[in-house]
């Protein structure tokens, strides 16, 4: 089996897989949700199926996604749009079922050899520098784009993890760590820095106001999920990108943001540095900065602040200072308004 040009959509997992052999059932290193995840193969080929739905996957419910925001995606043709020097992997997907118990199959190509090891070790210089490109060279093919899909909304990527958001999540018979360990840091947060914690809850109350600000800025499709679980990096230097969980329209600085704030550990450059090269990558592909990105950047590192401070209150005071910081310039850039 190959990848399509259109997209292929089975109308059950069983007809999708109907041909596999060597089913077997394994545990994502970096899975985090409730998802599950088979290796298996068809016509004598390696591939990765996952299926999740909404209501096992804690991922789901607290962004909001009850419609299964990557095969819409996948069926408005997105992925086929991305250009060659990203590969998605995808090969095809079906639903399963109605409503919240409806379960999403996604049928990948195995691409395990080539994934970022997990752990804290810094990734080569010139791994991370493709990841910078590419994902410029990705925003900007879709520059401009506006979402008529259905996918994430901008106000609510920075309430992912607001304490009233993921309150329901800690009243389960089953907790994710995840979620206690967010709600245990965003009380950290209120101790360490309050002025931070002060300007993330300012931003969770209303989060409209960020996000009309960000929609003066250009923007463009993001797959919403670039940390090193989730990428990987070909012999050929294609930028493997997996786990378009939270796709949809977005300034292309919260996608580097939200890079920068998942991969501290493994950066091989300062996030300057970083913000430095995503910029010269747009600009190389005609992408005139000047009037707009350093409002755009201040803008999205606010809201991913505002989105991770709960996990930077767990971090080493140097990260939590310049995440703080970074707070306090996008809110003085958002008062401006």
């Amino acid at each position: 089996m190959t990848a399509m040009q259109t997209p292929a959509i089975y109308p059950t997992v069983a007809a999708m897989v109907a041909t596999a052999t060597d089913r077997t059932p394994f545990h994502s290193s970096d899975g985090k949700s409730g998802s599950t995840f088979e290796r298996l193969r068809i016509d004598g080929a390696p591939y990765v199926l996952k299926s999740l739905s909404y209501d096992d996957d804690w991922i789901m419910r607290v962004t909001g996604d009850v419609d299964h925001r990557p095969f819409l995606s996948w069926r408005a043709g997105l992925y086929h749009q991305t250009p060659d020097c990203i590969d998605h992997t995808m090969v095809a997907m079906a639903v399963d079922g109605s409503g919240t118990s409806a379960r999403l199959s996604m049928l990948m190509h195995d691409v395990g050899e080539y994934l970022i090891p997990e752990g804290d070790d810094v990734v080569a210089p010139e791994v991370h520098e493709s990841f910078i490109d590419h994902m410029a060279a990705m925003h900007a093919h879709f520059w401009g784009w506006h979402d008529d899909v259905g996918l994430s909304p901008l106000a609510h990527r920075f309430r992912f993890f607001a304490p009233d958001n993921i309150a329901g999540e800690l009243r389960r018979d089953e907790v994710s760590p995840v979620i206690t360990v967010a709600d245990h840091g965003w009380r950290l947060l209120a101790d360490r820095a309050p002025a931070f914690s002060a300007i993330a809850a300012t931003i969770h109350a209303d989060p409209q106001r960020l996000a009309h600000a960000l929609s003066r800025t250009p923007s463009t499709f993001v797959a919403g999920d670039w940390k090193m679980g989730n990428l990987g990096h070909h012999l050929d230097g294609r930028t493997i990108l997996l786990d378009w969980a939270y796709p949809g329209e977005a300034p292309g600085a919260w996608d580097l943001g939200w890079y920068l704030a998942l991969n501290r550990a493994r950066l091989p450059q300062s996030k300057e540095a970083s913000i430095d090269a995503y910029r010269d990558a747009l600009q190389r592909r005609g992408i005139d900065t000047a009037a707009w990105f350093d409002r755009q950047i201040a803008l999205s590192l606010l809201g991913i602040a505002a989105a991770f401070g709960w996990e930077k209150a767990h971090g080493d005071e140097d990260e939590l200072r310049w995440w703080e910081d970074r707070a306090q310039h996008g809110m003085r850039q958002l008062e401006m308004t």
